[in-house]
């Protein structure tokens, strides 16, 4: 008959201290649960950039410089001063090309840390907004991890008014449509237009899925966007019959794309021998060749702002087999002026590091061999991505500086054929 005492024990230990043990495991089981992290967890450092105009409080409550759990939740809120409203919430990490911004206009945020990371707030003259509103994270798609939205900017009492679709940059692989609300907002200003900026998905798994997203999802993912755009356009105070688009650097490219490639919209989908584009987004009751129909009447006009629209770049860049090269590069694809007309504004800033002049220069020989129409124009001075709008001061000075001048020189060419 086994004693009392060895009943008490397991594996050599007294039950109590297993007891013990079990409480403490579900403990930290517990706290892991609601977002907090053991002791030995790693720490990232968090800095606030200064804030002008506004104030901006955190939750909980972080010091500039101070080192928080990875995992940590952190809200953050804005107060605009009087006078000024926000521009923008962000939190910024070091990317490939510089500070890597992830930003939202509304006036609450919450950031979870999982490096280090900057926080900051943009404030702007209330003034300087006067007369647009603006709709924003307007979801058109998720097909994959990331829902695919888009921002409506747009003159109070907006009608019938031009349609202008932006298709933002930075390699197929970062930013949103936030870092073209700049533009957006420059072009709706004028009371002329509402302008919509769209998202799209990032290459490769960067989005979080699985399976490697490719460069004719993108394009597929602008049709999307512009389909479901043109079936709102009315809520919007927009002809859905009357679109302009453009985008810059990967955009640029997107956008050439959409604008010559409308005709191979269809049911197909990307397998040879069409290699057809099928939308993320189709009306409700519309097949790919109905929505194809609609945008080839629809789309007038197009600006690719310093594109890469083929060649070696473009398939080193989006990692493509240059047997597939054709079907995604607008220098491909363009159609001859008597089956379809598309005026084309190319723009690159004379000192761009990226895209060389011969690159844009291909490209409108190509459009004018089409017999297309090409208004090509070469900004001195200027470098790469004149037209994005960031938090940081010098991003914004290089937007006024030659972003807006050129904003509208781009607008006096749409009003040709909007």
């Amino acid at each position: 008959m086994k004693s009392l005492g060895s009943e008490l024990l397991w594996c050599g230990k007294p039950v109590l201290v297993w007891l013990l043990v079990l409480l403490a495991l579900i403990s930290c089981s517990k706290e892991s649960a609601g977002g907090k992290k053991p002791m030995n967890a790693e720490r990232f450092r968090v800095t606030l950039d200064p804030i002008l105009n506004g104030k901006l409080s955190l939750t909980p409550a972080v010091v500039s410089g101070e080192e928080v759990p990875e995992g940590m939740l952190i809200t953050v809120e804005a107060q605009p001063d009087e006078g000024y409203v926000l521009d923008s919430l962000y939190y910024a990490i070091e990317g490939e090309w510089g500070p890597q911004y992830y930003e939202s206009m509304t006036p609450s945020l919450t950031v979870q840390v999982k490096q280090p990371l900057r926080i900051g707030a943009a404030f702007l003259r209330k003034d300087l907004l006067s007369g647009i509103e603006v709709i924003q994270d307007v979801v058109y798609a998720q097909p994959g991890v990331k829902p695919l939205k888009y921002d409506v900017f747009r003159p109070v009492g907006a009608q019938d008014l031009p349609l202008i679709v932006i298709i933002h940059g930075g390699g197929w692989r970062i930013n949103d449509e936030n870092i073209m609300r700049g533009m957006a907002r420059e072009m709706a200003k004028t009371g002329k237009y509402v302008v919509a900026s769209i998202d799209y998905r990032w290459l490769g798994t960067l989005d979080g899925d699985k399976e490697p997203t490719q460069i004719w999802q993108l394009i597929e993912d602008v049709f999307g966007a512009l389909v479901h755009i043109q079936e709102h356009a009315r809520e919007y105070g927009a002809t859905p019959s009357r679109i302009a688009l453009t985008g810059d650097s990967a955009g640029g490219h997107l956008c050439a794309s959409a604008a010559v490639m409308v005709e191979r919209i269809g049911s197909k989908g990307f397998v040879a021998p069409d290699h057809q584009f099928k939308p993320t987004y189709l009306s409700p009751g519309k097949t790919a060749e109905d929505v194809r129909s609609s945008l080839l009447r629809a789309i007038k006009v197009v600006a690719p702002s310093y594109g890469v629209f083929g060649g070696p770049m473009l398939a080193q860049a989006v990692g493509i087999d240059e047997s597939l090269l054709k079907y995604v590069s607008p220098i491909e694809a363009i159609p001859p002026s008597d089956k379809r007309t598309i005026p084309h504004y190319l723009i690159r800033g004379n000192a761009d590091p990226l895209i060389s002049q011969e690159m844009v220069r291909s490209y409108a020989e190509a459009l004018k061999k089409a017999g297309q129409t090409v208004q090509y124009v070469e900004v001195e001075g200027a470098g790469h991505a004149f037209f994005d709008w960031k938090p940081d001061a010098v991003t914004r000075k290089t937007f006024e500086r030659y972003g807006v001048p050129y904003i509208r020189d781009m607008l006096n060419f749409f009003d040709k054929y909007l």
